[in-house]
């Protein structure tokens, strides 16, 4: 549902942007030279001067930003690349100085309409279907991993003591049998002796 403004609208806008250029004009006057100078001398040579093709550009990232929110493909990008073109739409719908409240208030609500829309094609473009993140993943697989090695610390530590109780065991068992044979040993050699 979302997908559908910015497909007819980006439509609209590539394919009769004539209707769109008196409205983006002032915004284009800001934006061409922001960009100009902005951006690296390989991307700014692509940014038009004229705010027709700027129309016409805006409209057909709209459109296939639109495409590929309702149909899935590169959901993410498509959403941010929206988002990004909604942001002159945000600008230019201010109301002008000096407008009529009846403008104002025109102007207002296409105002809370243009962002309402960047929010949404922002939360759009965060959203991971119910997949986790890679980072959500990475952090679980650690503490999941934090979890085995504390639980096979805790089992050697117990291997460790019963391994401890059986040489002292033996140990003991052993020093037994030993002053025994010592016993037998001592006690047949007085014999001999004596």
């Amino acid at each position: 549902m979302l997908a559908s403004f910015f497909v007819v609208n980006g439509a609209k806008s590539a394919l009769k942007p004539d209707q769109f250029v008196d409205d983006a004009d002032p915004i284009a006057q800001r934006f061409v030279p922001l960009a100009h100078r902005v951006a690296p001398p390989t991307f700014s040579n692509y940014i038009p001067d004229d705010t027709r093709s700027l129309v016409r550009y805006v409209g057909i990232a709209q459109f296939i930003g639109g495409l590929g929110l309702a149909t899935g493909i590169g959901r993410r990008g498509c959403s941010t690349l929206l988002s990004l073109t909604m942001v002159p739409h945000v600008v230019a719908s201010r109301s002008p100085k000096g407008a009529s409240p009846e403008q104002r208030t025109a102007a207002r609500s296409i105002m809370l309409r243009n962002v309402a829309l960047l929010g949404a094609v922002l939360l759009a473009s965060r959203d991971t279907e119910g997949r986790p993140s890679i980072g959500w993943r990475a952090q679980q697989e650690q503490e999941r991993l934090s979890r085995t090695a504390s639980r096979q610390r805790r089992q050697l530590r117990r291997q460790q003591k019963q391994t401890r109780k059986a040489i002292d065991k033996q140990a003991a068992h052993l020093g037994k049998g030993a002053r025994k044979g010592l016993s037998r040993v001592t006690d047949s050699l007085e014999s001999a002796i004596g």
